[in-house]
C-alpha cells in the first residue's frame, strides 16, 4: 500500500467531525491518517479528542500574534512541520485569509451543514427553517477565498420536517457530515478527485 495521506485538522469546538475523521483513520484500509490537530481555543474538546487518539494536539493562540496574516503563517509552518498533504476544517471558527487559502489551494477542505450554494455562512439550519425548505443537507467542499463558495466534492440530502427545531435538524445533518467528510478525504487520498474550475469530478 502506498504511503497514507497525512491530514492536519483545524478545529475550535466540540470536534465531532474530527472524531469522524479519527475513527475512519483508525481502520487499516483507510488511506489517510490524522497527524496533527490545531485549535485556536486551549480548552477545545477537539484537542482532547486528538490526545485520546494519540494524535499531536496543538493550541496556537491568535492573541500571541500581531495580526491574522502572522497567525496564519504560523499555522502553515506547523502544518508543514507535520508534512500535511490535506488540511481539513472541522468547526474552525475563524475566517481564513487569502494567503493561507492560496498556500493550501486544492488541499483545504471544509464541511458545511447545508446543500451549498444554499445557506452559506453561519446558522445554516436556521436559514433553512426560515426559508421553509423541505430538503437541506451537508456539503464537503474545497475552500476558496469566498465564504462557503469553493468547488463541491460531496453532498448528502437531509429532509426537513415541520416539527424540526434548529437542534433536531442540526443533529440529523451532523450524521451525514460524519459520513461524507471521511469519504471525501478517502477520495482525495486515493487520487480520485479532479477539479476543473468549479467542477469536481470523482474518478
Amino acid at each position: 500500500m502506498s504511503r497514507a495521506l497525512r491530514v492536519g485538522v483545524l478545529a475550535s469546538g466540540r470536534g465531532t467531525n474530527l472524531q469522524a475523521l479519527l475513527d475512519a483513520a483508525s481502520r487499516s484500509d483507510y488511506p489517510a491518517v490524522v497527524t496533527v490537530v490545531v485549535s485556536d481555543h486551549e480548552d477545545s474538546r477537539a484537542l482532547a479528542r486528538a490526545r485520546a487518539a494519540g494524535v499531536t494536539a496543538l493550541f496556537i493562540n491568535p492573541k500571541d500574534y500581531g495580526d491574522r496574516k502572522a497567525y496564519e503563517a504560523v499555522l502553515t509552518k506547523r502544518l508543514q512541520e507535520y508534512d500535511v498533504g490535506l488540511v481539513c476544517l472541522a468547526g474552525f471558527m475563524r475566517i481564513l485569509g487569502s494567503s493561507f487559502v492560496r498556500d493550501w489551494q486544492g488541499r483545504l477542505m471544509n464541511v458545511h451543514p447545508s446543500l451549498l450554494p444554499a445557506f452559506p455562512g453561519l446558522n445554516a439550519q436556521r436559514q433553512a427553517l426560515a426559508q421553509g425548505v423541505r430538503i437541506t443537507g451537508a456539503t464537503v467542499h474545497f475552500v476558496d477565498e469566498g465564504v462557503d463558495t469553493g468547488p463541491i466534492v460531496l453532498q448528502a440530502a437531509v429532509p426537513v420536517y415541520a416539527t424540526d427545531t434548529e437542534e433536531t435538524l442540526a443533529a440529523r445533518i451532523l450524521v451525514e457530515e460524519h459520513r461524507i467528510y471521511p469519504e471525501a478525504v478517502r477520495l482525495f487520498a486515493e487520487g480520485r478527485i479532479q477539479v476543473s474550475g468549479r467542477q469536481v469530478t470523482v474518478r
